[in-house]
């Protein structure tokens, strides 16, 4: 699992107002961090520390060490709010996450071995539907993909959650609501001529 830091500051005002002044003049993002057994607390965070951190996919999967006023915090990241038509971040929220206690988190999805499999031996390829996928586990169990092994997979056939491989104390969300609920992940196609 990576490590990432993020440093922020603890902030008295709230509402619309107040969050567009941080943005446009302090070039900071407001935030808010929530759960755990504190009362949730209204951050801002520096714009361009935060960006790049986004730049890396893993960061949405991951725990985050949240350093407020210098008080340390361990969070996921729950939402981010993006321009819909430039590089800026509006608003994030994050939620404490403790050992011991379950969370719910979307990571990705690899899918592997696809060049051994009997499909691609006879000109197939795998569609893939999703890229990632929401996970329930403890925070020290929480990794950084989930993989599906497409070395048995023949052309024509679907793949679904109950075919991702997930490590130990870590469940697809999804599946804990039934079967129901075991959508299709891929699907093996031939390939055009």
């Amino acid at each position: 699992m990576s490590n990432y830091v993020l440093n922020a500051k603890a902030r008295d005002v709230a509402g619309k107002g107040a969050s567009r002044r941080l943005r446009r003049l302090d070039d900071t993002v407001p935030a808010i961090v929530y759960g755990g057994s504190a009362e949730p607390t209204n951050l801002t965070i520096d714009h361009d520390e935060l960006l790049h951190l986004t730049e890396d996919n893993q960061f949405f999967s991951s725990i985050i060490n949240l350093n407020v006023d210098g008080k340390e915090e361990r969070v996921i990241i729950k939402d981010l709010q993006r321009h819909p038509a430039k590089p800026v971040l509006l608003h994030a929220d994050f939620q404490r996450v403790t050992n011991g206690r379950t969370i719910t988190i979307k990571v990705p999805v690899r899918f592997e071995n696809e060049a051994a499999s009997p499909a691609s031996k006879v000109g197939g390829k795998v569609f893939t539907l999703v890229s990632e996928v929401k996970v329930v586990c403890k925070p020290e169990n929480l990794p950084e993909f989930v993989t599906v092994d497409l070395s048995n997979v023949e052309l024509g056939q679907n793949l679904y959650l109950s075919d991702i491989v997930c490590p130990e104390g870590v469940e697809v969300a999804a599946l804990r609501l039934g079967k129901d609920h075991n959508q299709a992940v891929a699907r093996v196609v031939a390939k055009r001529k």
